[in-house]
């Protein structure tokens, strides 16, 4: 992957990221932005001039299938605007024609209020061109951006969850979301410019040409120079900004440091403020030198080019004198030359900008092309088959195995889910419960082995109908922005009113969750993310309250329990567990360090570095020596008082 870093610079230059004064902070290596970085820095204007023609395409092709009337409108307005150019230069040369012709001066005024007339028509008309494919063009960006981000998220949404596991899948997403997504409109919007400021530079050229075909050759000489210059130009200010952008990004994460809400309590309770800012002055100086610098250079570059443009300017001029002086050209139409001069040369610098930006965003936009390519190859599979719940779900000898690691999370496991039963998974941290419990849910599939539904194996099945079977209640949750009704009912956001299943008073009532929303300033209907207005917060037990309410609200006829009360309180997960154990129409797989709440499971599956080591109901494994009885020992002893004085009052995280 390219990166933008490289070797240190030498002693004096701009480093990018501040070693010259000391700077302390870690690399901060920009992967994602400037991806593409080195790469368009190195490469030559030709080599991007050869590839506008793929590149172009490629921008009306995303235009064309977002909008085809606002790219008609975008394209044909300028292109008749470059029309209405070259009129107006026509024009032009007919009212100098006669303004310069012998005679008397109201006869001279008079025979040019046609052509007068003509040219006043012609920029009326190209300014108002102009406007029109402008606001087709602005039209076109939301459009695009809409669609480009609808698919990204079609694609994300879609891919197994395995799919994030993968450290290459994971990074070239972040990569799309940051920065490749976002030029999808801009390729378009170069586009549109690149071919704006061409038809301005033909048009000017067919003018020329009609005027007086000898002409066109001083048009050349004098918009070389210009093209060179930009190019350069260009080409100096980016590389300019590929050197500070480390140093930018730091700066960056400093001033999200000291303005932030999750970190001001960490910030005032060590007294960080001082030291965030003595680094932030740091880095602040050595950019503000930077930029110093980087000013002298640019205005360096633009007096040479103004100079070898003087020097241009100068020679057209002794052209069109020498040219004059022979009568070869007229006066107005070397006049004219003159002003088809300054609108070649705007139209000129637009087609520059816009190739550079062009050429660089393509880079980025491809990346989007490639992952959803990519994400594509990574959604779940399955047959069509119908199921509409299960009696038994049988796991053959399955095994997982995660990308790039020789050893296996689950190794060939095998067991027996029946419907009504709670069963609880055991084993200390790293055993593979959790990952067991995520194939039994479906969310990953076996790398070997088969898990049947009722003798089917689940390849065969409908996985969207498979999914809606199961319910996943996890210790890890996402506060999601949305009010504490809209929290639980997410977990069935499809459910209609009058279907089967609790409501989301009955669901947050079984979980002990309900008084604790009651409490809160508008219910139901309170907004829990601090960030916005009247919004509320909830401790880590709270939330793992509404959390269980939205899986029993989901009523699913499989309950994953991965640490559901991880953070409740003993009186709230008293109340859950009770739920748990009322309900014989669903199968509930229980996850707990908690080994007291597994004593009245039906089944206890005991997990040690991914294998099935032991199975029994609670009485049969205590009866024998194992790892399940050494750890129920170990957290009972925590409560049992020794030698007159008190035992550690937390049990032992097993």
């Amino acid at each position: 992957m390219a990166t933008v870093t490289g070797s240190r610079p030498a002693p004096g230059t701009d480093s990018p990221s501040g070693e010259e004064d000391g700077f302390d902070l870690p690399e901060l290596e920009d992967g994602h932005w400037m991806h593409h970085a080195t790469r368009f820095a190195h490469t030559s204007f030709r080599a991007v001039a050869r590839r506008l023609p793929y590149l172009v395409r490629e921008a009306v092709t995303l235009a064309w299938s977002t909008s085809r009337r606002d790219t008609c409108a975008a394209i044909g307005l300028n292109l008749a605007a470059g029309v209405m150019t070259t009129l107006g230069l026509l024009a032009t040369t007919g009212v100098l024609r006669e303004l310069f012709a012998a005679g008397p001066t109201p006869d001279r005024v008079r025979a040019a209020l046609p052509s007068l007339a003509l040219a006043a028509a012609a920029v009326t008309a190209k300014g108002a061109l102009t406007v029109s494919a402008g606001w087709a063009q602005a039209r076109l960006i939301p459009q695009i951006n809409y669609a480009v981000e609808l698919r990204l998220f079609e694609a994300t949404t879609a891919v197994e969850l395995a799919a994030f596991d993968d450290a290459g899948f994971a990074e070239e997403m972040d990569r799309v979301r940051d920065r490749g997504m976002a030029e999808a409109a801009s390729i378009v919007d170069h586009t549109v410019n690149l071919l704006t400021g061409v038809v301005g530079v033909l048009a000017t050229a067919v003018a020329v040409t009609v005027i007086q075909p000898v002409l066109l050759p001083c048009l050349l000489l004098a918009a070389v120079p210009e093209a060179v210059t930009a190019v350069k130009m260009a080409r100096r200010q980016y590389l300019h900004m590929l050197a500070r952008i480390t140093r930018r990004r730091r700066m960056w994460m400093l001033a999200h440091l000291m303005a932030n809400r999750h970190t001001a309590a960490e910030v005032r309770a060590y007294q960080m403020r001082g030291f965030l800012l003595g680094q932030y002055r740091r880095m602040m100086t050595v950019e503000t030198r930077a930029l110093l610098r980087l000013a002298r250079a640019q205005s360096t570059t633009r007096a040479l080019g103004m100079s070898v443009g003087g020097v241009a300017a100068f020679a057209v001029y002794a052209l069109l004198g020498g040219l004059l002086l022979t009568g070869v050209v007229a006066l107005a139409a070397a006049a004219t030359a003159l002003l088809a001069l300054q609108s070649a040369r705007s139209s000129l610098g637009v087609a520059v900008f816009a190739t550079n930006n062009l050429y660089e965003d393509a880079l980025y936009y491809q990346d989007y092309r490639d992952f959803l390519d990519r994400a594509r190859e990574r959604v779940a599979t399955g047959a069509d088959r119908p199921t509409a719940g299960f009696d038994t779900i049988e796991l053959d000898r399955v095994t997982l195995r995660y990308p790039n690691t020789e050893t296996a999370a689950v190794d060939e496991v095998s067991l027996t889910l029946r419907r009504g039963e709670v069963v609880a998974l055991v084993g200390e941290n790293g055993s593979g419960k959790t990952t067991l419990a995520k194939l039994i849910a479906g969310l990953y599939r076996p790398t070997g082995g088969v898990i049947r539904w009722d003798g089917v194996d689940t390849t065969e099945l409908d996985p969207e109908q498979t999914a809606a079977q199961v319910a996943v209640m996890t210790q890890d949750w996402w506060k999601f922005p949305f009010t504490a009704g809209q929290n639980i009912r997410i977990g069935r956001h499809e459910r209609q009113p009058g279907q089967g299943g609790p409501s989301v008073e009955e669901a947050a009532r079984a979980a002990a969750a309900h008084d604790m929303i009651a409490d809160l300033p508008f219910g139901y209907d309170t907004l829990l993310d601090r960030e916005f207005k009247n919004g509320q917060d909830l401790s880590g037990g709270q939330w793992q309250r509404l959390v269980a309410a939205r899986s029993l609200y989901r009523d699913a006829r499989l309950l994953i329990c991965d640490e559901p009360s991880a953070a409740l309180d003993a009186r709230a997960e008293h109340a859950l567990f009770q739920h748990l154990r009322r309900r014989p129409d669903r199968a509930v797989v229980l996850i707990t360090h908690r080994l007291a709440n597994v004593r009245h499971a039906d089944q206890i599956f005991v997990m040690e570095r991914g294998r099935l080591v032991q199975r029994g109901t609670h009485d049969e494994l205590m009866a024998v020596d194992g790892l399940y009885r050494e750890l129920f020992q170990l957290q009972a002893s925590g409560y049992v008082a020794h030698g007159g004085g008190f035992g550690d009052p937390h049990p032992v995280d097993a």
